[in-house]
């Protein structure tokens, strides 16, 4: 292994945060398809060589990364996006585990705005993995200010991260359509449900949705333009195409092929999420002031 021993793959917001925040009692590699000016910034090559991965690839294209550029020789990872696979129904762990032990493979979740971690301020993540081992080698790698907590229920923090982007989008259309506090609360918190309900089905611990993981996470995103997949709510509300929205964003809004994915899922296995999937029916062009009253009204 090199003597850099930690690296962080992907260098979108996500991926800057967590590399100034592992910059902080270590030296910590960067690297990403295109060359960026920041410190540490190596080639990929390079960065695979390390013996801990923070690996922030969305989640719609990781699959062809993996078999495109990784090699297993032992590497310690960290998966640091959210999402489900469009195309095929998949979870993330589902996906990195076709190429790397359970053991060996942690997921983050948990409230943390890159703009705020990228200040220094405080924020509480979660380390999801089947190996408490792994979490015990990765938590001391991060700063104060970024405080770590264990979970072994790894599926349960992948939906809580995949759902709530969904339901961001949601929120962002009722804040967008002008609907009132009183009615985005009250979709929040169906919402919390509906993402629950969903987890039960594919095995996910009832406590991470009222955790960090879950309720933390969703209240954050679902509340704030800070938020990608908030702003893609907004943005949907003012009768923005979907396509001039993503370019104005710049960057991946994960919860868009999350509706989808999470339409196909819950169709195939009969779960209730009409939640999710109206935001699917307004991102095909339902017209989303006629999507969200009905909602609100069943």
């Amino acid at each position: 292994m090199a003597e850099k021993s930690i690296a962080v793959i992907g260098a979108g917001k996500w991926g800057q945060a967590l590399h100034f925040a592992l910059s902080q009692n270590q030296k910590c590699l960067i690297t990403s398809r295109t060359k960026r000016d920041i410190d540490n910034f190596v080639d990929l090559q390079t960065a695979l060589e390390c013996e801990y991965l923070v690996i922030a690839i969305p989640a719609q294209e990781v699959r062809e990364w993996l078999q495109e550029n990784f090699v297993f020789s032992g590497q310690k990872i960290l998966v640091a996006a959210k999402g489900i696979e469009a195309s095929t129904g998949e979870f993330l762990n589902e996906i990195y585990e076709e190429f790397v032990p359970s053991k060996n493979i942690g997921f983050i979740s948990g409230p943390s705005f890159a703009s705020e971690v990228i200040q220094a301020l405080p924020a509480a993540i979660v380390i999801n993995s089947k190996s408490k081992k792994l979490y015990e080698k990765f938590a001391p790698m991060f700063p104060r200010f970024l405080k770590t907590y264990y979970s072994e229920d790894v599926i349960g923090a992948e939906i809580c991260g995949a759902y709530k982007n969904v339901l961001a989008i949601a929120s962002g259309i009722c804040q967008g359509l002008k609907l009132g506090n009183n009615a985005r609360a009250s979709l929040i918190s169906r919402g919390l449900v509906e993402m629950q309900r969903f987890g039960k089905e594919f095995g996910a611990k009832k406590d991470s949705f009222l955790g960090l993981s879950g309720a933390g996470d969703l209240f954050l995103t679902a509340s704030s333009e800070l938020s990608r997949n908030f702003r893609v709510g907004l943005g949907l509300a003012q009768g923005k195409s979907l396509e001039t929205i993503l370019e104005e964003l710049g960057e991946v809004a994960e919860g868009v092929k999350t509706a989808e994915a999470v339409f196909k899922l819950s169709k195939k296995n009969k779960i209730y999420t009409p939640i999710a999937n109206e935001v699917k029916l307004i991102l095909d062009g339902k017209n989303p002031h006629e999507s969200l009253k009905d909602l609100l009204r069943s």
